[in-house]
């Protein structure tokens, strides 16, 4: 970072940037086409997602908007964001004394109301009550990402457990065997689609005398994680007008919880 503009809260430190930087060097640090540093474009994107602003709200002091929004579809498109989640996971495990990859997950969904761009691919998620776009995701047992994906929010979960098994066995190695899910879940279609990929479903339900807020056990671990996301307040709406968007920004922000994580590790080591 240079010593010419002022810092923000949302900035990329020493320690984070060592790890992240060669999953974002699709060219080389030498390239002509190259006019702004790449530490800077992804200071420019976690300012987005961080404070929720529209592009066009950048910093004079950031690198044009433009340049920093076309940097992040790429990156998504190439998918860095994905790579670095599941090496970060994996460290992350480790240091925890766990394996590298989870034998156990949680799925579960989030309805985001839509905004004016999200709009034309809305759906209306009735027990919610909301219009917009539903966010099916699974994490492992400490609460660091998986797999994702968006639909309508008009989508039946269980319609999605499939969908979100397989790619969190595409994203394990075939690690996981169980899935914990709530009753919302429940039914014979759900179960088998998770068993075709090799997860058993196991519902947790709440107790019949419920009093007050309860935990469920395992299920609390992703309602934490969907609490972590509100922290980016680009997230807290459906303000993209892609579902595949709203999905890769999903995954910055996890690799930003993730790599503040680590980068403390390293630090305190």
């Amino acid at each position: 970072m240079t010593d010419a503009r002022k810092r923000y809260p949302s900035d990329v430190s020493d320690e984070e940037w060592a790890l992240v930087a060669p999953y974002l060097t699709l060219l080389p640090q030498e390239a002509g086409q190259r006019q702004h540093g790449l530490r800077e474009v992804f200071n420019g994107l976690r300012y987005i997602i961080k404070t929720g602003a529209p592009w066009r709200w950048m910093p004079n002091d950031l690198p044009p908007w433009a340049a920093v929004y076309q940097q992040a579809q790429r990156w998504l498109a190439a998918g860095c964001f994905e790579a670095l989640a599941e090496d970060l996971r994996a460290v992350l495990r480790q240091l925890a004394g766990r394996a590298a990859e989870p034998s156990a997950a949680i799925l579960d969904s989030r309805t985001l109301r839509s905004t004016p761009e999200s709009g034309p691919r809305a759906g209306y998620d009735g027990a919610k009550r909301k219009r917009g776009s539903k966010l099916h995701m699974a994490v492992d047992t400490l609460g660091h990402l998986l797999a994702l994906h968006v639909t309508p929010a008009n989508a039946d979960d269980r319609a999605e457990v499939g969908r979100l098994a397989q790619a969190v066995q595409e994203a394990t190695g075939d690690s996981v065997d169980i899935a914990f899910v709530d009753a919302g879940y429940n039914g014979p279609n759900a179960a088998a689609a998770a068993q075709a990929q090799g997860i058993e479903l196991v519902v947790v339900k709440l107790p019949e005398a419920k009093k007050g807020f309860v935990l469920l056990p395992r299920r609390w671990v992703i309602e934490r994680s969907f609490g972590w996301t509100t922290r980016f307040r680009r997230l807290v709406r459906d303000y993209e007008r892609y579902a595949s968007t709203l999905a890769g920004l999903h995954f910055v922000a996890f690799v930003c919880l993730m790599l503040q994580q680590a980068a403390r590790l390293v630090v305190c080591s």
